[in-house]
């Protein structure tokens, strides 16, 4: 690409991410004392700031032949969906244990408070689709990890991992990125 297009893609990177962080709402001490909840109902609620949203995600992949979003339960599947539908490609939900009613894979991961499961149909990919995997937050990161694997396990191959909101500071971007996974946020918040 050259300096232009780089320029001009940057820049509209950076308008988006300010229109979509202008708009989430921070709840502080919720759901417990000490923690900022990102609340990202007030960008969905607001018409214009909803559609430069999803514009942010469709501007990045447009271009790319996409097989599948894969959303994660649930507010993943409000970007995800619609992402699909605009770049032309399936959805594939990836649910909490015990929702999905057909034969499934699923994988386990650590919350700050225990466990957690996550599972996919086994049939939700074909071998080889090239899939963009959507999550409204970037925390810890073990949401996103654990729909990764099946992901991979299903033999398909992740072009990105994408969040509304990335919260580096609690270090999930990183753990993705280390797995070797591409990461993409709209927004970030430091401090968690």
């Amino acid at each position: 690409m050259d300096n232009k297009l780089n320029e001009s893609l940057r820049l509209s990177e950076e308008y988006f991410s300010d229109v979509v962080k202008n708009a989430i709402r921070t709840v502080p001490d919720w759901p417990e004392q000490g923690v900022m909840f990102r609340d990202i109902t007030t960008a969905l609620q607001d018409r214009t700031v909803f559609r430069k949203l999803i514009d942010a995600f469709i501007h990045r992949y447009h271009h790319l032949s996409i097989d599948a979003v894969a959303g994660v339960d649930a507010r993943g599947f409000i970007i995800g969906s619609v992402l699909a539908y605009e770049l032309n490609a399936s959805f594939v939900p990836i649910r909490k244990k015990g929702k999905l009613p057909f034969d499934t894979v699923s994988e386990s991961y650590e919350l700050e408070y225990g466990k957690a499961e996550v599972e996919i149909h086994k049939d939700a990919f074909k071998q080889g689709d090239k899939v963009i995997l959507v999550d409204d937050l970037i925390a810890t990161g073990g949401t996103l990890l654990a729909a990764s694997s099946l992901i991979e396990r299903l033999g398909a191959e992740i072009i990105e991992a994408a969040a509304i909101i990335d919260l580096p500071d609690l270090g999930g971007s990183r753990k993705l990125q280390d797995k070797g996974l591409a990461v993409y946020s709209v927004c970030q918040f430091e401090g968690g």
